[in-house]
């Protein structure tokens, strides 16, 4: 069976970093699109960033090039590194991951993504 758990969340404070990782187990086999998710309190969960098994990134606009999506293919782990982080950046960050081919980059869509993580806490204090 498919696990994906998250790590590295934690307190910080404005401008700070973290990083996040998000280790697969169950399967042998690199997953074809991988993802970072955030749910922020009181809002709905929307797409950070994306790769797929090719180390092809996808980001949302918001992120501004403070983030930096990566995976070691040979620990199946998929990291998130998270620079310059903001108040507005607190939120539960959540691992995904599909094997189902595709073309392009991997959407910041959450019906792309079949298995997900349990979340790991960010909180950004201003």
């Amino acid at each position: 069976q498919v696990q994906l758990v998250e790590s590295g969340g934690g307190s910080v404070q404005a401008g700070g970093s973290l990083r996040l990782s998000c280790a697969v187990s169950g399967t042998t086999y690199v997953s074809y699109c991988m993802g970072w998710f955030r749910q922020a309190p009181g809002k709905e969960r929307e797409g950070v960033a994306t790769i797929d098994k090719y180390g092809k990134a996808r980001y949302a606009d918001s992120m501004n090039g403070r983030f930096t999506i990566s995976q070691d293919n040979a620990k199946n782990t998929l990291y998130l590194q998270m620079t310059s982080l903001k108040p507005e950046d607190t939120g539960v960050y959540y691992c995904a991951a599909d094997w189902t081919l595709g073309t392009g980059s991997c959407p910041l869509i959450q019906a792309r993504f079949r298995y997900w993580g349990q979340g790991t806490q960010v909180t950004v204090s201003s």
